[in-house]
């Protein structure tokens, strides 16, 4: 009895032992998942890690130069400390126009027409509404803190051409950038609407005439015409989707194009962090006076920001959850790359190879979606613009001690959105349509300088918020565009199997009943 409770215990031993055994060995392995995970998610997001980095040795680098000696730096210094930021910059708007033109041609050219019109009315619906509520919640901001009411008069060393702007005429320059005349010349040049004042006889005594009455030139700036660009592009995809296999050898140009671009772009956006490092230490030099922007303007600037926070932070994921029903905090992670970089270049257009990248690659957005939305996007969607124009006319009426009536403030509303559209991603372009909204409102473009100071700082956060807008409204269309994109996707695959049975004669007849 006792020998045989030895072999039981013996046998009961092993049978413990390769329990045990299974246990470390399972739990080995859920480690070695862990690790494997954290690995692959260290990656993925490598490049963004590096590009925040790069932001945080660019403002040292930029500090560590700027007090390393009492006299301010030259200009030509500044030059050779941004040379290299330069070149990531002028490398990266190389890339908008033959990405922007090829990726609409060939998602709209690949895309069944009824579907280019529902993404399309999406698109600009999301843009629209959620532009406005911009404007909307930087009014409400600005009307509770009142900013301007405690600076007291805001003084600014920076002398700044104004060119006298008449509202009808930006308004109607809209329009005729959409249809460009020539569209080689969009591809460098904007058209432009230019007032002078008539010149007076020296018999005549001098006044001031009405805008109205002033001579009106036409001019042409040098900044791409992304918005007769993006019209130009749209109707060509439209005509080579409507004349089906005669326009494919083109559509399939475009195609090959949009490949390429995005390979380029893939290449380029490896080398962003030693691009943005040379940016942010430049910008840190350049920079005129820490105090003015803590200073005098900290509680307007102070203002914009909490608005630019709500809305990319709080009220856009709202949006984006209620109708994917997703949270978003994986989604704005994934777009790290693309808002941290915009962050440094100040320009939308410019990152739009970074936001397409990002979106495809890791947020899993339809191609076919993404690349027809964003260059609409890009274009139109000016969240922070929108905002911080409503803002700045506001501040500044209030430091004039001016009281706003409704119908002011809805005027402000109505031409900061405005406005908004005009931007079309530039840097610093809010700077000349912000000249519109102060009209709206009876405050002379002079008014400006009151907040320049901080413009260029604020600039970044506004192009960062336009971005989230970009990505968000992507991801929104491609989600409400999901049952469409499946049906289409299914037709295709009938299509390409009844070709396959009809020209390929070794198919099996077991197919051709399928």
């Amino acid at each position: 009895m006792a020998a045989e409770a030895d072999v039981g215990h013996l046998k009961l031993s092993k049978s413990d032992l390769a329990h045990s055994n299974t246990d470390k060995t399972m739990a080995e392995s859920k480690n070695q998942g862990r690790a494997n995970h954290f690995v692959t998610h260290f990656k993925k997001h490598l490049l963004t890690i590096f590009t925040v980095l790069g932001i945080i040795g660019g403002v040292s680098l930029g500090l560590i130069l700027r007090y390393s000696r009492p006299v301010k730096w030259t200009q030509r210094e500044i030059m050779y400390v941004g040379y290299i930021g330069e070149l990531f910059l002028r490398a990266l708007n190389t890339l908008i126009i033959p990405l922007i033109v090829s990726s609409l041609v060939s998602a709209i050219g690949n895309m069944d027409l009824s579907l280019s019109k529902k993404i399309g009315f999406r698109a600009i619906a999301f843009y629209f509404i959620t532009t406005v509520m911009a404007v909307v919640l930087g009014i409400v901001l600005v009307l509770l803190i009142k900013p301007g009411q405690s600076t007291g008069e805001v003084s600014s060393n920076t002398v700044v051409e104004h060119k006298k702007v008449y509202v009808p005429d930006l308004l109607m320059d809209i329009p005729r950038n959409l249809f460009a005349p020539n569209i080689i010349q969009a591809c460098f040049e904007t058209y432009e609407t230019v007032i002078e004042e008539p010149k007076l006889n020296s018999h005549k005594s001098a006044y001031h005439s009405p805008l109205n009455k002033w001579d009106i030139s036409h001019h042409y700036t040098p900044n791409v015409n992304i918005m007769g660009l993006v019209t130009f592009s749209i109707i060509l995809g439209i005509s080579l989707a409507k004349i089906g296999s005669e326009g494919k050898p083109l559509l399939n140009v475009f195609i090959a194009l949009q490949s390429a671009s995005m390979t380029i772009t893939t290449w380029l956006i490896s080398l962003s962090p030693i691009g943005i490092l040379s940016l942010i230490a430049a910008m840190i030099l350049e920079m005129d006076d820490f105090g003015t922007m803590l200073g005098q303007l900290g509680k307007y600037f102070g203002t914009v920001l909490l608005g630019i926070y709500i809305h990319g932070l709080l009220v856009l994921p709202l949006i984006y959850s209620l109708i994917t029903k997703k949270l978003p905090f994986r989604f704005i992670a994934n777009m790290g790359q693309a808002i941290l970089t915009g962050f440094a270049t100040a320009t939308s257009c410019g990152t739009l190879p970074v936001i397409l990248q990002c979106l495809e690659e890791k947020n899993h957005i339809d191609p076919r979606v993404s690349r027809f939305v964003i260059p609409i996007g890009t274009t139109v969607n000016m969240h922070g613009t929108a905002l911080y124009e409503a803002v700045a006319a506001i501040f500044i009426s209030q430091v004039r001690g001016m009281e706003l009536s409704i119908g002011q403030i809805i005027a402000v509303s109505i031409s900061a959105t405005a406005a908004a559209v005009g931007a079309a991603g530039i840097p610093q372009a809010g700077l000349v349509t912000m000249v519109m909204v102060l009209n709206a409102v009876g405050l002379p473009a002079e008014d400006i300088t009151l907040i320049i100071a901080v413009d260029w700082f604020l600039d970044r956060f506004r192009t960062a918020v336009n971005i989230l807008g970009d990505a968000f409204g992507a991801a929104v269309v491609y989600e409400m565009s999901k049952k469409e994109l499946e049906e289409l996707d299914f037709v295709e695959n009938v299509n390409y199997q009844q070709f396959e049975n009809e020209y390929n004669p070794n198919v099996d007849s077991k197919l051709t009943k399928m």
